[in-house]
């Protein structure tokens, strides 16, 4: 398939050298893939190809589908779109991106539906599991706080505490513990995510979170770790760093 962008206001709008879906090989048709490889085998853009049915004039509804996961790259970044920044894809109107919108929050609930409840927090991993699919979404940061009870398990679904750059104005202890001391909680794990993508430590982070133990003192309810989120690489490196483990912030016992 070519591409060619028209000279018009959308940068979105083709024209383009695109098989009528009647010509494809029956191999490559999105109803005859799904059926021959089972939806856990076809590629992203046949599973989207379903989801939006027809394409536009001189383009298929799989080269849409392609086009449209190369010009936001990932499925996350996808997700974090808006109906109405949906709609200014050309070939996809309200309805179109009102469903495909509707199916990756299908997919988000979907992730956050497999968190027990009353889940036992006892390491990084246990945190990663309840917030990343919160955290994946969020285009800025954001600072949550799980309550947890004399066994680790959490007590209800985490809290968030706050949104926007994390300073001391927003993640003072008034804010973070406010709701860990109306539920009478043991302990608390807080985590925020950075959108960028790198969860390397601030200077920020790391004074806060200085402050943040201190008041869990006072307040005798245990800080047992700053999570900081990142995204997942392909690298093999964490896509998280704990504040404990790295022993940057000592943290009570």
């Amino acid at each position: 398939m070519s591409t060619e962008p028209e000279n018009k206001a959308s940068s979105d709008v083709y024209k383009v050298v695109s098989i009528p879906m009647r010509d494809m090989p029956d191999r490559l048709r999105p109803r005859e893939q799904f059926k021959a490889l089972g939806a856990e085998h076809v590629p992203d853009a046949t599973l989207i190809a379903l989801i939006l049915r027809t394409g536009l004039q001189g383009m298929n509804v799989v080269d849409l589908s392609e086009h449209i996961l190369q010009k936001y790259g990932t499925l996350t970044a996808l997700a974090r779109c808006s109906v109405e920044e949906l709609v200014n894809i050309s070939g996809l109107g309200p309805v179109k991106a009102q469903m495909l919108k509707a199916a990756l929050e299908l997919g988000r609930r979907l992730s956050l539906e497999s968190i027990p409840e009353e889940m036992k927090i006892v390491s990084p991993d246990d945190v990663l599991m309840v917030l990343r699919e919160r955290a994946r979404l969020a285009e800025e940061e954001v600072l949550w706080a799980l309550l947890l009870d004399s066994k680790n398990r959490l007590t209800r679904p985490p809290v968030m505490v706050t949104r926007g750059t994390l300073n001391a104005s927003l993640a003072h202890p008034r804010e973070v513990f406010r709701e860990a001391v109306r539920a009478a909680c043991a302990s608390v794990v807080i985590a925020h995510n950075h959108p960028s993508g790198d969860p390397t430590p601030s200077a920020e982070d790391i004074r806060i979170t200085r402050q943040l133990v201190e008041a869990s003192r006072i307040l005798d309810i245990h800080l047992l770790d700053h999570i900081i989120m990142g995204q997942r690489r392909g690298d093999g490196r964490l896509d998280y760093v704990s504040l404990r483990e790295t022993g940057m912030v000592s943290f009570p016992n």
